[in-house]
């Protein structure tokens, strides 16, 4: 199994939906992980709308990269510009792939209603899922040079 991390600013919604899709719909090929460069708690509409999907994320906790120093990834995928940006060096010869999403939370701040924010959060959850069901494969290109 490919054991890969998914790499955030805060590791409180888009990378703990990413490590939760992964654990859902590939969890027979990757050993799937989460962290941030720092640590913002698990977000609470990012718990609900998975939640809503069938997947289940309130056993995964907000933590930072350093608390998992001692895994050999074999990839790191960064879900955000900032995590790109201050992508810390791993261990082994992991292959870092930046795939951004947008920060739902940022996104919510403009929305005149509850509905229209929760929509944010929807919608990037949709979006990360429709990634991860192109893994491993998508991965796997990335480091045979396609």
């Amino acid at each position: 199994m490919l054991k890969v991390l998914f790499l955030c600013t805060g590791n409180s919604c888009r990378s703990q939906m990413a490590e939760g899709w992964a654990r859902h719909l590939q969890g027979d090929a990757i050993e799937a992980y989460s962290a941030g460069v720092a640590t913002h708690g698990m977000n609470p509409n990012a718990v609900a709308v998975m939640g809503e999907a069938g997947v289940d994320i309130t056993a995964q906790y907000s933590k930072h990269v350093d608390e998992l120093a001692d895994v050999e990834f074999d990839y790191v995928v960064t879900v955000c510009d900032n995590a790109a940006e201050s992508c810390p060096v791993f261990r082994g010869n992991a292959t870092v792939v930046h795939q951004p999403f947008d920060d739902p939370p940022r996104l919510a701040r403009e929305a005149v209603s509850e509905e229209e924010a929760i929509g944010c959060y929807r919608r990037v959850r949709d979006e990360i899922r429709d990634y991860i069901k192109t893994l491993p494969e998508a991965l796997i290109g990335v480091s045979d040079g396609e």
